[in-house]
């Protein structure tokens, strides 16, 4: 058994672009606000703090890790954050691998092992996705930025 995994990609929490859009419009209107309020009462000075926290908060969730997916000895690996369980699929189990996209909707919230309608599903961002399905006919989804490599090495560890 290799120690090495064939397939490793890190999601990142804070790096998708339409929640990174949407904090920083809130950002600004706060300073907007701020900026064009005449009298600087006491309460206006909650804005710039309101502003500069929300800026703090975005660029510390760009390095928050959200999942680790690894491909290796016949089995896929998802870890999460701290308090989430690794979950491991086997890929002895699996008997279909497609490419698809993730979910036919705009927005997308992140998930992590969220159970739903029969699928299990992992998220963080982008829309393209594996889909596996295995004996029971459960469907596992799993959303990543690099899908293409994602299926080769699925491919290639269900081989060996």
């Amino acid at each position: 058994m290799s120690d090495k995994p064939t397939f490793l990609e890190k999601q990142y929490l804070g790096r998708e672009w339409i929640p990174i859009s949407i904090r920083l419009v809130m950002a600004i209107f706060c300073f907007v606000i701020y900026f064009f309020t005449g009298d600087r009462e006491s309460n206006t000075d909650l804005l710039l703090v309101v502003g500069f926290g929300i800026l703090i908060i975005s660029a510390i969730m760009g390095f928050l890790l959200h999942f680790r997916t690894r491909v290796q000895n016949k089995s896929i690996m998802l870890d999460g954050l701290w308090t989430t369980r690794l979950v491991k699929i086997d890929l002895n189990s699996i008997v279909k691998v497609e490419k698809g996209t993730y979910s036919r909707y705009f927005f997308n919230n992140p998930v992590y092992n969220l159970h739903k309608k029969g699928t299990i599903r992992f998220f963080t961002s982008g829309n393209d996705a594996i889909h596996l399905t295995d004996r029971d006919g459960l469907e596992y989804i799993i959303g990543s930025q690099h899908v293409n490599e994602l299926e080769r090495a699925i491919r290639e560890e269900m081989k060996k």
